[in-house]
């Protein structure tokens, strides 16, 4: 700044007004980039801090995922080890095959076991709330998130189903007809109805399709991952 300064007084000395022109559109010239410069910089900052936050998010993201995910597994286990038994039972009402009553009433006195993931939090609403879903730049990452929150909340629907059956039919059905404890059962005939049948398919049309959306859940879950997976390698 000194040397300008000095330049710029020898210039107004020499009275040499096109010089001095020349000089001062250079000075401005000169300013102008450095402010261009320093808002680049900042930019640049800026940008380093959002894509910080990005990655952070797509972490934050993944971690609770996968932690889904393995609940979501545990509870497809739970539901097919009943599914499994709930069919056989099925197969012994059918045939009214009263040399399986023990093993029958073993299973109904199971009849009130369900799956429940019970996934209350809402990621794609709380990313929203939070204005984090604005430094996502994957709007394919966005979108499966949308739709991962959507099998949330077809899996709790069906969870809820399963629920009001077992409170509303499969307890007050069980509890007179098996003893829940030693699994006798004390009404043979009420076991092997035409009602118990009905109660037994509906269970399992329960189960199957909560089996489904457990599993579609799953595969959009891995669909995700993979995208993260390729954002966090990528940076």
């Amino acid at each position: 700044m000194k040397l300008f300064r000095g330049f710029r007084q020898q210039l107004i000395h020499e009275k040499n007004l096109k010089k001095y022109l020349l000089y001062a559109i250079g000075e401005i010239l000169l300013v102008m980039i450095g402010i261009l410069l320093a808002f680049q910089v900042d930019n640049w900052n800026e940008d380093r801090v959002k894509k910080v936050a990005e990655i952070r998010t797509y972490r934050n993201i993944r971690e609770q995922i996968i932690g889904d995910k393995e609940l979501i597994k545990n509870q497809i286990d739970y539901n097919n080890r009943y599914m499994v038994q709930f069919e056989y039972a099925k197969e012994i009402i059918l045939a009214n095959d009263r040399s399986k009553i023990d093993t029958l009433g073993a299973i109904v006195a199971k009849f009130t076991k369900y799956s429940d993931f019970d996934r209350k939090g809402n990621i794609y609403e709380t990313m929203v709330n939070s204005g984090e879903i604005q430094l996502l730049q994957n709007q394919s990452i966005i979108n499966r998130i949308r739709w991962l929150e959507e099998r949330y909340n077809y899996i709790n629907r069906m969870e809820n189903i399963h629920y009001d059956m077992v409170i509303g039919y499969a307890a007050p059905s069980t509890t007179s007809t098996v003893n829940y404890i030693t699994g006798e059962v004390v009404e043979p005939e009420q076991i092997y109805s035409v009602e118990f049948q009905n109660l037994t398919h509906l269970l399992l049309q329960v189960m199957i399709e909560k089996d489904e959306i457990y599993k579609s859940g799953i595969a959009e879950i891995n669909g995700i991952l993979a995208l993260i997976d390729a954002e966090l390698e990528d940076n």
